[in-house]
């Protein structure tokens, strides 16, 4: 016997040399069969979206993660010129210390106000990733009332 996309179509009423009870067992049985079917092959679909949108925000959070960090380090390869270049021009030890200490206590400024971002983004990322799986387990395992 060949299946077609549903192995639960063929239909047992054709076997006509079954007594009555046991053809009506059989009907019986397949239809449970051909019900627990659709529902797993419509839970194995809404799961396989949920996946899908899953990689989807991951892949988005990922590109959107890469390019907060290559920002992060324009910003810093910026400011570490421009320092180098203010250093040079010091005109005595005492200015060059000064310009040394500004220099250090912005980049720890800036770089609290970078991982801060950071942080946030990946929580961001991380919860947006989760969700198609979750609402998918919320619809998949709801109470039964």
């Amino acid at each position: 016997m060949v299946f077609k996309a549903d192995p639960f179509s063929f239909s047992p009423t054709s076997f006509t040399e079954f007594p009555e009870g046991m053809r009506a067992f059989a009907e019986k049985g397949l239809a449970q069969a051909r019900d627990g079917y659709q529902k797993l092959k419509e839970a194995a679909e809404a799961n396989n979206g949920a996946i899908e949108a899953s990689y989807q925000s991951a892949t988005k959070g990922a590109s959107d993660y890469t390019a907060k960090l290559i920002e992060n380090t324009k910003t810093n390869t910026d400011q570490a010129f421009d320092f180098v270049q203010a250093l040079m021009g010091s005109k005595s030890v005492p200015e060059a210390f000064e310009l040394i200490n500004t220099h250090t206590r912005k980049q720890f400024e800036v770089l609290t106000a970078q991982s801060k971002d950071l942080m946030e983004l990946g929580k961001k990322v991380a919860t947006e990733t989760a969700e198609p799986i979750k609402a998918s387990a919320a619809k998949a395992f709801r109470p039964v009332v």
